[in-house]
Formats: C-alpha cells, structure tokens, sequence
C-alpha cells in the first residue's frame, strides 16, 4: 500500500473512531506510519486528507448498497438484504456519524460528500420501494420517498440507540420494526402465496 493509500485508509478508520474534530494530522500520520513531509507531499492540509478518506468512504457505502439493491429478491427481500447485511453497528455509520461533528458540517467541501451520500440512499430506496410498488410487491398508496425517508431515519437511529445501549440489540429490532412495516404494506394474497 503506497503513502497516500496509508494516510486516506487510516484517515477513515480515525474519522469514523474520532471524527474530524478528535482527529490530529499527527495521529493520522502515526497510524499511516508515515511522516509530516509525506503527509504534505501527497495532501495540502488535514482537510484535503479528510475529503479524500470521507469519499472513499461514500464510495465505498454506496457500492455496497448498491450490491444488494440491484440483487435478487423482491424490493423487501433487497431491502432487507441492505438492512440486514453485517455492520459494525457500535462504531454507528462511517457517514452518518459525521453529520454529528461541527467541524464536518461547518466545511462545505466536507460536508458535501456525506449529503450527496445521504440524498443519493433515499433516492436509490425510493427506486427500489417505488419498482415494488409498481410490481404489486407494495401497495400502491405507498409513498417511496417518504418511506426511503423513514427507512434511513431509522437506521440512522438505530444506530444511536445501539451505542447508547452499547450493544447492536436496539439497532436490530429498529431494523425488524422498519420491515414489519413494509410487510404491512404488502398485499395480503401475496403473503398466502409464498
């Protein structure tokens, strides 16, 4: 792994443990093992740092989203796929923790990558819940935006009711909650078919 790939990996993994704020150039520069002049050499300041470990993180969130919204299954089966799928609950969202921290929220350049992250989950969950509704998979008094909307608002809040509780039980059923309510929108004739 080159220096730069040292000090973005290891800027992430601090960004998600500290945030922007907790996190000093040199912490970044002794968990990447890699000195101040090569930290200036590949990157203009902690901030230029920051936005390129914040979007790898995007990137890597949305691909992995993305796997199990494009997967098999109907639009509730992916959703739970998504949902489901194992996390590090405890440690909260790599992006949504930094909606928390002033400093992020504060830097337009920061703060960008973790809105167009957040916009673009309720756009593809709107996708998907609206590709159900349109398969007579969900009602069609659904509301796809509104429900990607809640869908995200929970997991957002699972995720501090599990750190509040220092364990992943809250999380999980706020994600079991969130899906028996899409399986209330469900047809009844689909569930005595399967």
């Amino acid at each position: 792994m080159s220096t730069a790939e040292r000090l973005i990996e290891s800027t992430r993994e601090l960004l998600w443990e500290r945030g922007y704020t907790g996190t000093s150039p040199k912490v970044i520069q002794q968990r990447a093992g890699a000195g101040q002049g090569s930290m200036y050499h590949h990157f203009t300041g902690k901030s230029d740092l920051a936005l390129a470990a914040i979007n790898r993180t995007a990137e890597e969130m949305r691909a992995k989203a993305e796997a199990q919204f494009t997967g098999p299954g109907s639009a509730v089966e992916r959703i739970a796929a998504y949902l489901r799928r194992e996390r590090e609950v405890l440690k909260g969202c790599p992006i949504g923790r930094l909606t928390q921290d002033p400093d992020v929220m504060a830097d337009p350049a920061l703060r960008a990558p973790v809105a167009e992250t957040m916009a673009w989950l309720r756009e593809r969950l709107a996708e998907v819940l609206a590709e159900g509704r349109e398969r007579g998979e969900l009602a069609a008094a659904l509301d796809p935006r509104a429900t990607a909307a809640t869908i995200v608002a929970v997991m957002q809040g699972g995720y501090v009711l599990a750190r509040a509780a220092d364990s992943p039980a809250p999380f999980d059923q706020a994600v079991t909650g969130v899906l028996d309510l899409l399986a209330a929108h469900a047809p009844a004739q689909r569930g005595a078919t399967e």
